[in-house]
């Protein structure tokens, strides 16, 4: 794993990331938690997903959004947050001259951004977002989400209750032929604190349908080539 500094719209920007072993590889860029709140880019369940993405062949990369660890620039709400995942994506996809997938995962207030920034990025094919606070902030900006994901919670999720997320959920439309997926955890709060191996084990169950669907159809469209 590389440690890197990144030059991003407020200054440097402190990132992780583990190259795959394959030229083209899929590439997943990782968002942590509220700033304000502790968050940083080693978060157990940010660490998690990172960790996941990469056993499965990704790029992966994660990173500290402004004003957190050694990245310059302060807190402004989500809206240069924003701006820092859009400037760490461009980086992670030149790293990678042509990735096969592009993801975006996020915990929290990481997982907000990361459903923002799919609005913005058509590259995007996919998202696990884990425990977007709701209650916080209104997701009907999906309209409509242009990508297939999964929104993962634990059912003793007080910080983000999933019933603020299923309501929520009422109010996203999708493009046609794409899927929001809802998860559980049964038992896992907010940090999923004792419950990091079932979130994992669900992440990955996901992205492995995902994956299994992408390379058929690859399969699919190189005969009919």
């Amino acid at each position: 794993m590389s440690e890197l500094i990144i030059s991003g719209p407020a200054g440097r920007i402190e990132a992780r990331y583990m190259p795959a072993e394959v030229e083209n590889a899929p590439i997943a860029l990782i968002l942590h938690p509220h700033p304000k709140a502790g968050g940083t880019m080693q978060d157990p369940v940010v660490i998690t997903l990172f960790e996941m993405f990469a056993a499965h062949g990704f790029s992966t990369m994660r990173f500290n959004f402004r004003g957190v660890g050694r990245s310059q620039g302060q807190f402004d709400a989500g809206i240069a947050e924003l701006s820092d995942a859009a400037y760490v994506l461009d980086h992670l996809e030149s790293l990678t001259e042509a990735p096969s997938q592009c993801w975006v995962a996020g915990s929290s207030f990481g997982a907000y951004i990361c459903l923002q920034l799919l609005m913005r990025r058509p590259e995007i094919d996919g998202f696990i977002a884990v425990a977007p606070p709701a209650n916080h902030y209104d997701l009907s900006f999906l309209a409509p989400c242009p990508a297939s994901g999964v929104i993962i919670s634990g059912d003793a999720d007080r910080v983000a209750p999933p019933a603020d997320i299923d309501r929520s959920l009422t109010k996203v439309r999708v493009q046609k032929g794409e899927v929001i997926e809802r998860a559980s955890v049964p038992g896992a709060n907010h940090f999923f604190q004792g419950k990091l191996d079932e979130l994992e084990k669900t992440a990955a169950g996901y992205l492995k349908k995902r994956m299994k669907a992408f390379e058929k159809a690859q399969k699919e469209q190189a005969t009919k080539g």
